[in-house]
């Protein structure tokens, strides 16, 4: 099989009529994802492209094998596929499939070319883009009674592929088309997102306010299953339910003090505030994590209430990982509950109301100090936490795993209480250098992310708030802390070329110390 052109891709292929005909009964074999499963091939791999999957090309060649065992690729099963073997595959393929009459073959074949294409460039394979481009357009048309967050997903694809032959002004060379189209598709929604966001914010947020300011004012607790869920305000949710009974065992009144403002008591959701001012404010600080600030607000897009996938943002010491993940929940207007790991065990998950220390859990002690439904836990240095088998009360790692699933987050046992909490609703972001001590069931629950380290570029970004951290340890007002002057600055750029923002940080400080002393003298 030789490399090809696009002059070898001219002649015409069946036209395909429905999703069964598009979706191969190979490939739905091996896919366990109930929401792949009824996927148009060429719409499962863009979803899986959407969502950083890995081993997608051996999971596409796979496929081929089991359809065409007798095909002699020049292509192995550890690829990236090279554009000249992709698109001489995939001619091979569309050769089969007028031949066999079988469109299982055609879809492999977009997918081939979905997979394999470069960034576009001087019209070259120009035929090749359409041709994916109109794959994708008629298979999505097919799937749009799907579920609404599914086709918002794959919608950002599809337009983001078909607007990559007009767009090569603003495509990235090094990168693939795929890759491109995810781009331009985020790119072509934030203002959708942005109008849709404004016409109905100010109204939910009115709402909200009166709501909250009604619960306010009702101090008496609920009794236990008064309330029927439905009839509750809007985004509210009831976190712990106790009835009068158990409100009168002694143990529980000692315990209820701080409680009382969230047992019984509808709980405020967050809702999603506009997705473009979060993503701009926090590119003003963070430019070099624009990838990890985009991949992280992917999970809101469609959402009416905040709620962030487990994740793990993995980086070297001092890259601002910690600063960032309380940035995204401080922007999301979630409360932040941090949690240092390196001294932190299974007394996270509460301890029992049978001890004078009984304490509930913190998840829920996040719920109570915000008032809201939804807060954010910062699992800082998770790697950190003490792994010993020997620990009294048991390992962080352990206990994590029942925050984390949806299934008992959402009734979790809290042993101070002892009755059921729903914690289905909050979000966490853990952070660690090393990824090496963590447990298997902790990397398989979160979601990892490569956090990068910050370029000498990124310094007058970084600037404000390292002056307004070093302000507030002060206790100054940061307007009283004048801005570094031009040789200061010249001094810190030399000093600091990128990096730990850490090392930044105390490099302004010497600076600022030093600047205090100069006035001192004079």
């Amino acid at each position: 099989m030789s490399s090809t052109g696009d002059k070898n891709d001219d002649f015409d292929l069946p036209t395909v009529e429905s999703d069964d005909v598009l979706t191969g009964a190979a490939a739905d074999s091996a896919d366990s994802e109930d929401q792949l499963k009824g996927l148009p091939r060429v719409l499962r791999y863009a979803k899986l492209i959407g969502d950083h999957a890995s081993h997608i090309e051996k999971r596409l060649i796979a496929e081929i094998h089991e359809l065409c065992p007798d095909l002699v690729m020049n292509v192995g099963s550890d690829v990236p596929l090279e554009v000249d073997a992709g698109l001489a595959l995939a001619t091979e393929l569309d050769r089969r499939a007028v031949k066999d009459n079988d469109p299982n073959l055609r879809s492999l074949s977009d997918s081939v070319r979905l997979l394999c294409l470069p960034a576009p460039r001087e019209g070259l394979h120009s035929k090749h883009y359409f041709r994916v481009a109109k794959a994708l357009l008629l298979a999505f048309e097919n799937i749009r009674s799907r579920d609404d967050r599914l086709c918002c997903e794959i919608e950002r694809f599809v337009f983001g592929w078909a607007a990559l032959p007009t767009c090569a002004h603003m495509v990235v060379e090094h990168e693939s088309a795929a890759a491109n189209a995810l781009r331009l598709g985020s790119r072509m929604v934030d203002y959708r997102i942005a109008a849709a966001w404004k016409e109905g914010f100010e109204s939910q947020k009115e709402a909200l306010r009166s709501a909250t300011n009604a619960a306010q004012k009702d101090a008496e607790p609920l009794p236990r299953n008064a309330s029927d869920d439905d009839n509750l305000p809007p985004d509210h949710v009831i976190v712990a339910r106790l009835s009068a009974d158990e409100m009168k065992n002694f143990r529980v009144k000692e315990l209820l003090g701080p409680l009382k403002n969230v047992v019984n008591v509808p709980l405020p959701l967050v809702t999603v505030p506009p997705l473009h001012e979060v993503r701009h404010k926090l590119l003003l600080e963070f430019p070099y994590a624009e990838r990890v600030i985009d991949l992280v607000l992917s999970d809101l897009v469609g959402r009416r209430v905040v709620q962030l996938r487990p994740i793990i943002l993995v980086g070297e010491p001092g890259g601002g990982k910690s600063r960032f993940a309380r940035c995204i929940g401080q922007a999301l207007g979630l409360h932040v509950w941090r949690t240092d790991c390196s001294r932190a065990d299974a007394a996270f998950a509460g301890t029992d109301r049978r001890w004078h220390t009984a304490e509930p859990c913190h998840p829920f002690l996040a719920i109570v100090r915000s008032k809201t439904a939804n807060p954010m836990v910062l699992l800082d240095e998770l790697e950190k936490a003490p792994s010993s088998s020997n620990l009294s009360v048991g390992r962080l790692w352990d206990c994590l795993l029942s925050f984390t699933e949806a299934e008992t987050s959402a009734r979790y046992p809290d042993p101070a209480l002892q009755i059921n909490v729903d914690l289905s609703r909050l979000s966490f972001i853990a952070t660690v250098n090393n990824l090496d001590p963590l447990p298997g069931p902790i990397r398989d629950r979160f979601v990892v992310v490569k956090f990068p380290k910050p370029a000498a570029e990124d310094l007058d970004a970084l600037l404000p708030a390292v002056m307004t951290d070093l302000a507030k340890e002060r206790g100054l007002d940061e307007r009283w802390i004048r801005p570094l002057n031009e040789t200061e600055h010249t001094a810190v750029a030399r000093l600091w070329q990128g990096g730990s923002v850490r090392r930044l940080r105390r490099i302004v400080e010497v600076i600022l110390r030093e600047r205090d002393l100069s006035a001192t003298r004079n």
